[in-house]
């Protein structure tokens, strides 16, 4: 049995000083004791590592690339153009070059796992590999190199617009049928069996990608496990949405295959608010990405009355054009406190901003990437971030205030050291794989952008 000691811990209960963690041969935690002191010393801040619940990680690679104005209103749409000439040019070896970059990189700034929306399948003209699930697995090789824990969303991609509008040549490389999406699914599900702590679900791209007949079909061909569906995030989705079935994409969602505890509706932006009520009374979670929702110009979304409606919520790196998660929450506040004129929006009287933004995502990214008991606790994995006690952020704080430096002020800069399943992959604010991983990575970029 391992055993560590933490200097000083945040655990569900609060902040604790030389607490004793015990950890099986899996990595779980067996027993915590604060105040004990027994085990290996972890001298700094620790708080439990946060689940990036939502990433595209090819996009990493075209960060920057989208920033010059075009001829005419610049927009989500005009980005994603961007976006499909890009990814035209990546093979398997650059999607696991680029990947195993962006994970020690969410490492490094204090993610422990990733929920991986894989909708790139197919080679550039749109065939299929001889190994289906081809680039999918390279997500997999690229979490077993990084040690980050992964959950594998094989995403289904059908048709180009609400009402099943044929492909555009950009969607060529995503589109399944059910017949060879299933097939893939198991080629994933078989491999992910290998990777400690892997799990897999399915993402239904979009109510513009599936309709509602295959959703449906989706979630009854796979009874278990996390589906996780873009919705709601442009307007001109909401309108086709209305303008085809008569309702709006969540209330089309919730009617054709409810929202439950397997269910994570990503962005939500534009949701009405009898939706976001719905969505809030259900045990589903809201995905929100907030620096990616900045990035694009979606909207903002209402998370102060999400929240007060019991709504639950965790956060994600989506386009990954900046990745840390300590920015992801800033990021959140802010936006609030932009379209109110107001501060400190999420939380409430008396109460730490930084650790309501920080619990909340912390127990909705875990229930949504099925990670199990979220927190430094009995069943949960040992994923840890220490903090630079010594940072100038964090310098003569204490208990909350601690947080609100890390994520209001120091950012991934705090993050000193990092354990995914107790074992450490970031060391003095470095991956300890980054050298190899990084060479290879700007290798593939070198040849990209030539």
């Amino acid at each position: 049995m391992t055993v560590l000691c933490l200097e000083r811990a945040l655990l569900p209960e609060g902040w604790a000083e030389r607490v004793t963690l015990r950890l099986g041969a899996d990595g779980r935690i067996v027993a915590v004791e604060p105040g004990r002191g027994e085990g290996e010393p972890v001298r700094g801040i620790v708080v439990p590592g946060l689940a990036n619940l939502h990433s595209h990680a090819f996009q990493r690679a075209m960060a920057g690339l989208a920033e010059v104005a075009g001829p005419g209103e610049d927009s989500f749409w005009s980005w994603r153009e961007v976006m499909y000439r890009f990814l035209a040019r990546l093979g398997p070896e650059e999607v696991e070059a680029i990947a195993a970059f962006a994970y020690t990189e969410m490492l490094e700034a204090g993610f422990t796992a990733v929920g991986e929306f894989h909708y790139l399948h197919h080679d550039p003209e749109g065939v299929p590999y001889a190994e289906p699930a081809e680039l999918a697995l390279r997500h997999v090789e690229a979490a077993r190199a990084t040690g980050i824990g992964l959950t594998l969303l094989p995403s289904f991609y059908a048709h180009g617009d609400v009402g099943g509008g044929p492909p555009e040549a950009g969607q060529r490389r995503f589109v399944c049928d059910l017949g060879l999406f299933v097939r893939l699914y198991e080629r994933c599900a078989r491999a992910i069996r290998d990777l400690p702590g892997g799990r897999i679900g399915i993402a239904p791209h979009s109510i513009r990608a599936v309709t509602p007949e295959e959703l449906r079909r989706l979630a009854e061909l796979f009874p278990e496990g996390p589906i996780h569906i873009h919705a709601s995030e442009q307007p001109r989705e909401v309108e086709a949405c209305r303008r085809v079935h008569g309702t709006m994409p969540i209330a089309l969602i919730a009617e054709t295959i409810g929202l439950d505890s397997r269910t994570c509706l990503i962005h939500g932006t534009h949701a009405g608010e009898e939706e976001r009520r719905r969505l809030a009374g259900s045990d589903a979670v809201l995905g929100l990405c907030p620096i990616t929702e900045a990035s694009l110009g979606d909207g903002i979304f209402p998370a102060v009355a999400f929240r007060h409606e019991g709504g639950r919520f965790g956060v994600g790196t989506d386009s990954n054009v900046q990745i840390d998660a300590a920015a992801e929450l800033r990021q959140l506040e802010y936006s609030q406190r932009l379209a109110s004129g107001r501060r400190n929006c999420l939380a409430e009287p008396g109460r730490s901003t930084g650790r309501l933004l920080f619990e909340t995502a912390l127990v909705g990214g875990a229930a949504a990437l099925e990670r199990g008991p979220a927190g430094l606790r009995p069943g949960a994995w040992c994923d840890l971030v220490v903090l630079d006690p010594e940072h100038p952020d964090l310098l003569g704080r204490e208990g909350d205030r601690l947080l609100d430096g890390w994520i209001f002020c120091a950012g991934k800069a705090a993050v000193r050291e990092v354990r995914v399943h107790g074992r450490r992959v970031v060391e003095a604010g470095r991956h300890v794989g980054k050298d190899g991983i990084g060479a290879r990575y700007r290798r593939v970029l070198a040849r990209l952008l030539s």
